[in-house]
Order: structure tokens, then sequence, then C-alpha cells
């Protein structure tokens, strides 16, 4: 069967894309500039904007199953030019802050819960994948000093979070793609273990092969910091994480092993995965 993986050069998309690959599928992935490359080798590319619903149906046509990111400006004409399409089920990157406290309040909740509204409504069969802390959040928060061998700057170093790694998520999409019993389920994704950011910071010195320091500064130099590679909502959800966290563990999970039969990958495993990220030109 045809399946399509919007996102392809995304941290969690590409490997969606590679695993199906590797299962054997047919796969096309889209992209606004399929020109540009990025893409796994072996897959059909297309131009595609989920905000531009006339792009949607040929990247759409002849699909049965399609791995999609939230997007709420554009899931109107998503939706639509999926059923005129035939597809039958839609896997989304949501995410957890759907079902966590104050959801009502949250604007990424909000925006990931208005994605999976429309595809209840839809009629066509959904599973929902919804992340907690990405790992790779750590790219933007902390690759600039490490790589510049610097200390990192936090907040709240005994703030604990259960980071996920994007492997473990598209494991997840790729079964649910491939075998049936997963429609209509909703996946609330945490990582094995909870850690606090300075023992993150030091598995990552751990995988480079040099110690991080940490440093200490206040909540408002966090915020100001931050506020130069995330965007403000980020930063605010971010920090109230942080806060909230602060010498408490964190929630984790075994759903990536229930489903997959694999176990889930630690933060060191991805510090590994992703050395080269930290120790890099710029």
């Amino acid at each position: 069967m045809e399946m399509v993986v919007f996102g392809a050069r995304g941290n969690v998309g590409r490997h969606v894309a590679a695993g199906l690959l590797a299962a054997g599928e047919r796969v096309r992935v889209t992209g606004r500039d399929p020109g540009k490359g990025g893409f796994p080798p072996g897959a059909e590319s297309v131009a595609a904007d989920l905000e531009r619903p006339e792009t949607l149906p040929a990247a759409l046509e002849g699909a049965e199953k399609v791995f999609v990111y939230a997007k709420p400006a554009g899931v109107a004409g998503f939706v639509e030019a999926a059923r005129s399409a035939g597809v039958r089920q839609v896997v989304l990157l949501s995410s957890a802050a759907v079902v966590a406290e104050g959801a009502d309040r949250n604007p990424i909740a909000l925006q990931h819960r208005a994605v999976e509204t429309a595809l209840e409504d839809s009629g066509l069969d959904w599973t929902f994948i919804r992340p907690g802390m990405f790992a790779t959040n750590t790219l933007w928060w902390w690759r600039e000093p490490i790589r510049d061998k610097r200390a990192v700057r936090l907040p709240y170093p005994e703030s604990q979070t259960a980071p996920v790694h994007e492997k473990d998520l598209a494991a997840l999409a790729v079964k649910a793609l491939r075998e049936p019993g997963h429609e209509r389920q909703a996946y609330t994704v945490y990582g094995p273990e909870s850690l606090t950011l300075r023992r993150q910071v030091e598995l990552i010195g751990e995988a480079i092969g040099r110690a991080v320091t940490v440093e200490v500064i206040s909540a408002e130099q966090a915020r100001e910091e931050l506020g130069r590679t995330m965007p403000p909502i980020g930063v605010e959800v971010i920090m109230k994480q942080w806060a909230d966290r602060d010498g408490m563990p964190a929630q984790t999970s075994a759903v990536v092993e229930k489903v997959t039969g694999r176990a889930a990958r630690t933060f060191a495993e991805w510090a590994v995965d992703h050395a080269g990220d930290f120790l890099g030109s710029r």
C-alpha cells in the first residue's frame, strides 16, 4: 500500500519514512520544496504544504495511510483531501500536553487537541502519538554552549524530565501504520527514566568525551536566553515544566516496549546518537 509521510525531514518524520522503507513499504514523502533533498533514499517525493490545501490532493493520491504532524491552520483542508483520496488511517504526532494538567490553558495543548478533534470527527481511522519531552529539545537549549566549550546555564538543574528518543516515536508510528489494532488508539509516551537536567548534561559530556560544566542562573536569565532559540510559547511552557519538576521525579512510561516489543532508548543512548551535533562547527 502507498503511505505518505509529511514532515519527512523532521526529527521524527525522517525516521518514520526510513522505517517504512526498510520494511519494504511504498513511501511518498512531502516537503514545501522537495528539490532540496534531505529525504531517505528510495522514497518518492512531492511538493506539499499542510497550510496550502490545493497542494494536498496530489500528495495524497492513491494513499491508504498517512503520517502527519499537528498543523491546526491546515487541518480542515487536510481532512477533506484525505477523505477524497480514500485514505484509511492517519497517524498523528501530537503532544502529551493534551492530557496534562492545565491543558485547557496551555497553548501547545490547545493547538494539538484542535487537530486531534478534527481527525476524531473526520470519519477516518486515527492513531495519536502523544510524546512528552523530546530529547532533541536539548539541542535547542545546550548545543551552542557545549560546542563553544562553555558552561550550560540552568535555572533549575535538579528539575527532572523523562526525555523521549525520536526513534522510539518513529517506531511507534511505523507499527501503527503497518499493523492492525492501533486504530483509534492514543499513545502517551514518556521516556523510560526520570533524569535531572544536570544528569542529562553529564551524559552528553560522557558521549562527547569531555566534562560539561553546569552554571546555575536565575529564571529571568534563563527565560531571556531560551528566547534566543525558541518561540515565546515554547519558552513559557519549558520554564513552567522545569519549575514544577524541580526536585521531583518525572512521569515515565513503558508504552514503547509494550507496542514495539523493544525497550525504549535511554537518554544516554540518545546522547551517543547525537554526539556529533554537540561537537560539530556552527
